[in-house]
């Protein structure tokens, strides 16, 4: 079966481009899209996935604060911070973060290899 992935990002492009990634890729299958952090939240109660992808900078609630209280619902669940400013993140980030990966958008071509780090199939 397989794993469900969440996606958000409030740029549609980088949006769509990660999406098709999981239309093409067998393992792993896309279960919802959001625009920001807070409809990431809503979505992710509803659709239960597996893994969540979150841009760092969203309108209404930014990728971290989400993550945040992600963790609190799903503690399980890995969380990848898919951002431009990764190196910045990965050193401003403690270890009490609930971020379980930092991935530069410049990286986006990886982005299965990431996943599949995180949740193998």
């Amino acid at each position: 079966m397989p794993k469900k992935i969440l996606v958000a990002d409030d740029n549609a492009m980088i949006r769509k481009s990660l999406c098709r990634i999981f239309e093409i890729e067998e393992n792993y299958d896309l279960c919802a899209e959001a625009v920001n952090g807070e409809e990431a939240i809503a979505l992710a109660r509803e659709h239960n996935p597996d893994l969540v992808i979150l841009d760092f900078q969203m309108p209404v609630m930014n990728g971290l604060e989400a993550a945040y209280e992600l963790k609190r619902i799903m503690p399980d669940v890995p969380i990848i911070l898919f951002t431009l400013h990764a190196d910045t993140m990965m050193y401003a980030l403690g270890p009490s973060s609930p971020i379980d990966l930092v991935v530069a958008k410049s990286d986006a071509v990886h982005i299965v290899d990431h996943i599949r780090s995180l949740i193998p199939v």
